[in-house]
């Protein structure tokens, strides 16, 4: 009776699958994102997004370490991946030490303070794009031109507006909607030239990103299409009833964080719903509030709040959509 066997509860089922493998599967998905973002911002992004990381690191190790006293979490993988997404949220030319208060608040207070990975109710790289947006406006709004390193392209950078702010401030001042598009390119768009944050100026990166998380089912497609296509139909519809006021909704996919937050934040494991009805609800609401935000608010983007506010409803929807008991 010196050996006694503990059984924990059912099912008993092996898997291959583990927290590590799977944030590290979303790192290699964010790839082509941090190349493309490189190439069109030069080496100042990989410098934003190499801060990001290491303090993203740094303040889960510290806090693991010397205030909850437990074994350190750093290699999940899933501080990695707060980095990335932070950094990607962010312009390409913010003062390093609002990345690391950024990274700060992204761990150490929508993480860490809950307890850590898996207990968190809110994504943590948006709660820190959200403080830092309400904390330093100006900055967080200061965005750069693409200028990409190879190409027949501008060499010095230039500050310009984001396509979703430019659309805002032109019909602020009575332009046309027909006269605003004619500057605009949706395939320009997709492709990144346009100014914005590291991470949302390439949708093409974005949906290899997403193919492959889908591929290795990271995630479901249950949430980026609910997602993107209730803010296409909604949009779609806006603009039917005033073409002249609403932006058409191919411009609305392809501009601001759109792809970003329904294939890699809205995504996310520990705060979305688990069935695949409360996802489907989920992401039809990011999608709803987001164009809310963006065609009837004072700011020209609205994904992060959007997601934001949902993950605040993920607790109802788990309990109005709860998963089947095994064998039930």
């Amino acid at each position: 009776m010196s050996k006694i066997l503990f059984i924990s509860g059912a099912p008993h089922i092996h898997s291959s699958e583990s927290v590590k493998k799977i944030m590290w599967g979303v790192v290699i998905a964010l790839i082509p994102t941090l190349l493309v973002s490189v190439f069109f911002f030069g080496f100042a992004a990989l410098s934003l997004v190499g801060v990001s990381v290491a303090a993203c690191l740094f303040f889960e190790w510290a806090i693991t370490k010397y205030l909850l006293k437990r074994p350190s979490t750093v290699g999940d993988g899933s501080a990695m991946i707060t980095g990335l997404l932070l950094a990607f949220n962010l312009p390409p030319e913010l003062p390093f030490w609002m990345v690391i208060l950024g990274a700060f608040v992204a761990i150490g207070i929508a993480k860490m303070a809950f307890g850590g990975l898996g207990n968190n109710p809110f994504n943590p790289a948006l709660v820190g794009r959200a403080f830092l947006l309400v904390s330093f406006p100006v900055e967080m709004t200061k965005w750069t031109a693409p200028k990409p390193l190879f190409g027949n392209f501008a060499v010095d950078a230039t500050t310009g507006a984001t396509p979703l702010s430019y659309i805002k401030e032109m019909l602020g001042n009575g332009m046309g909607m027909n006269e605003i598009l004619a500057n605009l390119h949706a395939s320009d768009l997709f492709l990144g030239m346009s100014a914005g944050s590291l991470g949302e100026v390439s949708e093409l990166a974005i949906l290899i990103g997403g193919v492959y998380m889908l591929y290795k089912r990271i995630i479901s497609w249950h949430v980026p299409v609910a997602f993107v296509g209730c803010a296409f139909v909604f949009t779609s519809i806006l603009w039917m009833v005033d073409p002249t006021q609403f932006i058409p909704p191919t411009i609305h996919l392809v501009s601001g964080g759109m792809l970003l937050g329904a294939v890699f934040m809205a995504t996310d494991m520990v705060t979305s719903p688990m069935t695949s009805a409360g996802k489907l609800i989920f992401g039809a609401f990011c999608g709803i509030l987001t164009i809310l935000i963006r065609d009837f608010g004072a700011y020209p983007e609205g994904v992060s709040f959007a997601i934001l506010i949902m993950n605040a409803f993920v607790p109802l929807l788990n309990r109005l959509f709860p998963p089947k008991r095994f064998g039930y």
